[in-house]
């Protein structure tokens, strides 16, 4: 990977509105200057596999950020895939109960991509990681669908939130399974020059 001396100067555009992504940036002392999340079509493709699906989506929305010189932007994206199946953000409860019925008592992976653009250059990664759910009674689906917490979630669950109980095992990222994998995030963002351990100006 290629990478650009440090400039203290520079200033971290989040190009996501994800509150766990500013959470998770936090715990490593980054705190960004501004948020813009980019408004764009997440749609997949026909027949796209999950790994293509979720870099296609962390480039297009880095792209769609507009940014100064003195700014870097940080864009990122997850999916849950089972197989070949993509499980994007349920668009209702209906929908989340299906995601989380297909993968009750299975292993399945969740992908997040990363993307960060400085001028015209941009640094890519994605981290897979696999996930093991318990099989889920009716009781355990019912009382997690009536908290709220499925949505926005990709494959209708948090890991980090009461689906917490349902998740024996995992193999990968923790942080790329909540949605940005901090040790490829500060590979990436110290390759574009963003100085993340020292004084900042």
């Amino acid at each position: 990977m290629s990478t650009l001396p440090p400039d203290p100067s520079l200033k971290l555009i989040l190009g996501s509105g994800s509150p766990r992504r500013r959470e998770l940036l936090a715990q490593i002392g980054v705190t960004p200057a501004d948020i813009r999340p980019p408004d764009i079509d997440e749609d997949p493709r026909n027949a796209e596999l999950p790994r293509d699906y979720v870099n296609r989506i962390a480039a297009e929305k880095v792209a769609a950020v507009v940014a100064s010189d003195d700014e870097i932007v940080l864009c990122a994206d997850t999916t849950v895939a089972l197989g070949r199946r993509i499980m994007g953000k349920p668009a209702d409860r209906s929908e989340a109960a299906m995601f989380l019925r297909a993968l009750s008592g299975r292993r399945h992976k969740v992908i997040t991509a990363l993307a960060v653009k400085r001028g015209p250059r941009i640094w890519t990664k994605d981290v897979q990681s696999t996930v093991a759910m318990k099989p889920l009674s009716d009781a355990e689906l019912g009382s997690y669908l009536a908290s709220g917490d499925w949505q926005g979630k990709a494959g209708g669950y948090a890991i980090q939130g009461p689906a917490s109980a349902f998740i024996p095992w995992i193999n990968g990222s923790y942080t790329g399974i909540v949605g940005l994998p901090l040790t490829e995030t500060t590979a990436l963002l110290t390759a574009a020059g963003y100085q993340i351990y020292g004084e900042r100006a």
